[in-house]
């Protein structure tokens, strides 16, 4: 994480940023979702998200305070992002196993706040104290559970000083989870689809029912074939097993599986979902609506899932969906020929 400085070099690098940020003008004290309370300015203006899903939650929100991105965007945006949100620099993850970020780097944008979006337990709440020990600027872990959106949604207003446009988005959130839970729990178990999600190009990667890559699967009522594991995650599957399980549907964010099934060979196309042509691409821009990573873009993905599995239940029309969440959670308002090509391989 410090490949660049020595040991003395880092040692006074956290020192001299520590002291400068230990007494902010007019702090105020926060307290963020693991209960841990923070000093911050009394206005935020400049936040390092040290990770993916801390980005995408903070762009959604208040795009100007985002210093940078935690790793590559696509290179393929498709104008589904304003180009100035596109070319801010990529700064790596901190903290936690995978670090791509230098602390110098970090430390040399000036960031008024630090703040992660998931897991608000142990180890995570240790390493946000180390981190803030080190660089004596206020870390702020927020829950990172899908169902507790609105809730972090609300905590970040606080934290941001901008409570308006974070009930927004809070209560958009809060309508969707709640949208999801009443048409669940109007059908009945038999007549929910029995779905596959296949993750990379071979279709063999899956993600067990309990794991937080198929969550919204499981808030929309849809049964994840791939379950009885003790530790639900990411796991690879035979082909066999795929046949034995047999879904209704395929659900993917691999446009090489998706289309390797629209001519399929005779083993895929004994699956019923292949046989009758359900299988689908999660559109992926500009970050997935099922997975990669688990974050607010999942919301839309719920709405697609609910047009996609209980047509005759949802009101509305998707594309007009997808239009009002992009202008409101993406800052851009996407285009007809835009629309045509995130839902072209995302619906029958």
């Amino acid at each position: 994480m410090m490949r660049a400085m020595s040991g003395i070099a880092v040692a006074a690098a956290l020192l001299g940023w520590g002291a400068a940020a230990a007494v902010p003008a007019q702090a105020r004290e926060f307290t963020d979702s693991a209960g841990r309370t923070v000093e911050l300015p009394a206005d935020v203006e400049r936040v390092y998200p040290s990770g993916h899903p801390a980005s995408i939650l903070l762009y959604t929100l208040a795009p100007d305070t985002l210093l940078g991105w935690t790793r590559e965007l696509p290179f393929d945006m498709g104008g589904l992002m304003p180009q100035r949100y596109q070319e801010l620099p990529v700064i790596g993850r901190l903290g936690g196993r995978g670090d791509t970020a230098n602390l110098e780097r970090v430390l040399r944008l000036d960031p008024e706040v630090i703040f992660d979006y998931g897991a608000v337990r142990d180890p995570y709440t240790s390493m946000a104290d180390r981190l803030q020990r080190q660089t004596g600027i206020p870390n702020v872990l927020l829950e990172g559970h899908f169902q507790a959106l609105p809730q972090s949604y609300r905590k970040l207003g606080e934290l941001l000083g901008r409570p308006e446009r974070a009930e927004t988005l809070a209560a958009y959130a809060e309508e969707t989870l709640a949208l999801a839970r009443q048409i669940r729990d109007t059908v009945p178990e038999r007549q929910r689809p029995r779905v596959y999600y296949g993750r990379d190009s071979d279709g063999l990667t899956t993600a067990f029912e309990g794991s937080l890559n198929a969550e919204i699967l499981a808030l929309v009522g849809a049964r994840n074939v791939a379950s009885g594991v003790d530790e639900p995650g990411l796991g690879s599957v035979g082909l066999e097993q795929v046949l034995a399980w047999n879904p209704e549907t395929i659900v993917t964010i691999n446009p090489n599986f998706h289309d390797s099934l629209q001519d399929p060979d005779p083993v895929w196309s004994k699956i019923e979902a292949v046989r009758q042509g359900r299988v689908y691409l999660a559109p992926m821009r500009p970050f997935g609506w099922f997975d990669r990573p688990p974050s607010v873009n999942r919301l839309i993905g719920v709405r697609w899932l609910l047009h996609l599995f209980y047509p005759e239940r949802m009101d509305g029309d998707l594309r007009a969906e997808v239009r009002r969440f992009y202008e409101l959670f993406y800052h851009v308002e996407p285009s007809p020929a835009q629309l045509d090509r995130l839902l072209g391989r995302a619906m029958p």
